[in-house]
């Protein structure tokens, strides 16, 4: 995995897939009332603080990483019972290493367990209910197909490319051209030419000198080889396949010269409509299938926020709250409350009405007194 992150390409859909995971709000919802579910033990350690060293975002961030470079990612719930009300809460989510994890199927019982091997040693299995799992795509149900492994040759194509250009940078020589002696030399003259060459012309310190040369040597400049040109046409192919594997715009990859320009909101509805999407929908998912208890699976779902990627432009939003109020005609379909909650504003004592603001309590315009 650590091989595979040192190519910047990879690198950057990898932290841009699973900063955006970390950075998004995940809150538990109440079914009935679409309201965050507050109350909900749960809710807490999704939003706020899965156990005592991570925060959200450094759980949630760490996960998605590692969903996507191993195809898995893993946490042990730690349950205790509540003196209150009897029953088991999460109490903590703790992320075990996946290279430390085997998932088995057993197909006596048609279940599955995880066999862990602790760093201290030894080895202990845990059941489904005690294991969180989030994985990526899978070919048998039970492992995660890891993007970067599926990357793997254009990685290290890129890598070999890099360090082909690395090697060029710190050995060759950057006056490009040949040299031309009038009679042929002898050994001695060849070695001290060869030597003086390397030790003046060879190395990124040097580039751009001025060759000196004795004897009638002549330099025969040369331009660019074809060779150079499909070099950089290697690189940027291999930033468009790993950008592929992952489902991420090149742009956002920062390798098109071309602007943006007001495209750039449709850009971030792709990103999050294909890149995203699967990656929210396995999370809610493997939440609701493992940390919400049988009695509250019908009453509770797991929902990421991700309205804020989405957004326009302040133009386009404006028009689109304004519809939304209704302003010019329009059938009003949020209160101002509602609206505010999108842009994170204080609620309005007033603001629950679904009514028109624009319009008077008997229809007609509403009228400075």
């Amino acid at each position: 995995m650590a091989q595979g992150l040192r190519n910047p390409a990879v690198f950057r859909c990898v932290t841009l897939i699973s900063s955006a995971i970390g950075m998004l709000p995940l809150h538990l919802i109440d079914d009935a009332t679409k309201e965050t579910a507050g109350n909900h033990p749960l809710d807490r350690l999704l939003h706020r603080q899965p156990n005592s060293w991570q925060s959200a975002f450094d759980f949630r961030s760490l996960m998605q990483l590692r969903a996507l470079a191993k195809g898995d990612a893993y946490a042990l719930v730690v349950r205790a019972r509540d003196i209150a009300t009897g029953r088991e809460k999460i109490v903590r989510l703790v992320p075990l290493d996946p290279d430390r994890m085997t998932p088995k199927f057993n197909e006596a019982t048609w279940e599955v367990s995880y066999e862990y091997r602790p760093k201290a040693g030894g080895t202990r299995v845990f059941s489904a209910r005690d294991i969180f799992h989030l994985r990526g795509q899978s070919l048998d149900g039970v492992r995660g197909i890891s993007l970067v492994q599926q990357a793997a040759d254009s990685i290290r194509l890129a890598l070999d490319a890099e360090l082909a250009m690395r090697n060029v940078f710190k050995n060759g020589s950057f006056i490009g051209g040949t040299l031309e002696t009038p009679n042929e030399l002898s050994s001695e003259a060849y070695d001290r030419l060869t030597t003086s060459w390397q030790a003046r012309h060879t190395g990124v310190a040097t580039a751009g000198s001025t060759p000196l040369l004795e004897g009638g040597t002549k330099y025969n400049a040369a331009g660019p080889s074809v060779k150079d040109s499909e070099a950089n046409a290697l690189r940027g192919r291999q930033v468009e396949e790993i950008a592929r594997v992952f489902g991420v715009p090149r742009p956002l990859l920062m390798v098109d010269e071309t602007s943006w320009g007001s495209g750039i909101d449709v850009l971030g509805q792709f990103f999050v409509r294909f890149a995203l999407n699967p990656w929210f929908e396995a999370w809610q998912q493997a939440i609701e299938r493992t940390l919400l208890e049988d009695d509250e699976k019908d009453l509770f779902s797991a929902k990421f926020n991700y309205g804020a990627l989405i957004r326009g432009s302040m133009k386009d939003q404006g028009e689109f709250f304004a519809k939304a109020l209704g302003a010019g005609g329009h059938q009003a379909f949020m209160t101002p409350n509602e609206v505010r909650d999108l842009l994170d504003m204080p609620r309005h004592a007033d603001g629950d009405d679904l009514s028109n603001p624009m319009m008077g309590h008997n229809g007609g315009p509403q009228l400075d007194p």
